[in-house]
């Protein structure tokens, strides 16, 4: 089978419930409705095959700014909505958790065998962003439980996994060796490491790294997925990493040509746009900003190849995205910075993020480095190391990223 054909047959087989959710947000979403009028499209012509291509594609800064001249949904929420949270990314956007809410993370879960048995310490923030309670649901889906761990208190992560058995972890690669590395200094003995199983996402996995953390946890996989759309593809568990990332069911992913916006119907790179099954919150055609393209597994189904970079000039640090736009909205009224850069590095498989900024005269060193971290810190949710320097030296830009991911 090829690339167009697996592509045809998947469309067919969302077909239906797409039509379904395309038609009821037209007449249940205010936004929505704008969106389709404004592109000339009626809910029918946008329901037809091919007609969803003709929507243009809504991105992230898209989405913050129809939210900030109509906050705080930007009219794409239904009037009759139920929302169980809300959550707030750097932007702002914000996010709305609806009741019944699906971020289909279990289906990644289940395929890794995480089940009743397990005990999943789940390392992944639960202050303003949405990706720990993504992956507490889906680990609550597949009836495990869950050690909610967030980031940080290494120490007493290490001591839940001996104390309680932990069989499972969901989180970043980086932090797992980092919890691996602190279970061995608090010399609690390898009889009590029960960890087998590990579902990483939000940053990039080395064949260096993965490597590394298979020698203490036999099966680490890969999965992909985005803080507004849940998870959209992983790599399968009984196949050798490699083979490309299986797409989940009950969303409609596209990979689409950079500056058109078509669909590809080949291996060609493009934008992954997303399109969720849900007309009380119709995220449609949202452009992720991520490249990846498409492959056939060893069974011939339809696959994502990972996420191959970024479209624009948004990075993701530590799991989290930073922008350019965001850099300047902290740093420009800072007192006394003539200048800076961002520099991102990476150190033993680790995220280092350090500011270089040069003073104008007016204000201290060490009190402009307290402020520029202070303002970082509070402004875009990130530790950084604050250098004061007297020029910036080579490079372009408000940031620079160094890492290596091999």
């Amino acid at each position: 089978m090829s690339i167009e054909a697996a592509l045809r047959a998947r469309e067919e087989t969302l077909a239906p419930a797409l039509t379904e959710v395309l038609a009821r947000a037209a007449g249940r979403v205010p936004g929505f409705a704008d969106r389709l009028a404004g592109a000339g499209l009626t809910a029918d012509e946008v329901c037809r095959p091919g007609g969803l291509a003709r929507l243009p594609i809504l991105s992230k800064d898209d989405l913050v700014e129809v939210q900030r001249v109509d906050p705080p949904h930007g009219g794409l929420l239904a009037p009759d909505a139920v929302v169980a949270r809300w959550f707030q990314s750097p932007g702002p956007l914000y996010e709305p958790q609806l009741e019944g809410a699906d971020w289909r993370w279990g289906q990644a879960l289940g395929d890794l065998g995480v089940g009743r048995d397990d005990v999943v310490l789940n390392c992944f923030g639960y202050h303003l962003s949405p990706a720990g309670a993504m992956l507490e649901q889906g680990a609550r889906s597949v009836g495990a439980a869950v050690v909610a761990g967030g980031i940080g208190n290494q120490d007493l992560q290490a001591r839940a996994i001996a104390d309680l058995g932990v069989t499972a972890y969901t989180g970043l690669p980086s932090y797992l060796k980092a919890l691996l590395e602190a279970f061995d200094t608090a010399g609690l003995g390898a009889d009590r490491w029960r960890l087998t199983r590990a579902l990483v996402t939000a940053e990039p996995l080395p064949d260096s790294l993965r490597a590394l953390l298979t020698k203490r946890v036999p099966q680490v996989r890969m999965a992909y997925g985005t803080g507004e759309t849940g998870l959209l593809a992983w790599e399968p568990a009984d196949e050798e990493p490699g083979a490309g990332l299986v797409l989940a069911d009950g969303v409609d992913v596209q990979v689409c040509a950079i500056g058109t916006g078509e669909p590809v119907t080949d291996a060609t790179e493009g934008e992954v746009v997303v399109t969720l099954l849900r007309s009380d919150y119709p995220l449609v055609r949202f452009g992720t900003g991520d490249l990846s393209g498409w492959t056939l597994g060893p069974d011939g189904s339809l696959r994502l190849r990972g996420v191959l970079g970024r479209v624009g000039q948004a990075v993701k640090v530590k799991g989290m995205f930073l922008h350019p736009r965001q850099v300047s909205s902290v740093m420009d009224d800072v007192a006394g910075v003539a200048g800076y850069r961002f520099v991102i590095d990476r150190v033993d498989h680790k995220d280092e993020l350090s500011c270089l900024v040069v003073p104008d005269g007016s204000v201290a060193g060490e009190t402009l480095a307290e402020e520029v971290a202070e303002r970082v810190r509070a402004g875009l949710r990130f530790r950084v190391a604050v250098q004061v320097v007297e020029s910036l030296g080579e490079g372009d830009g408000p940031m620079v990223d160094r890492r290596d991911w091999t």
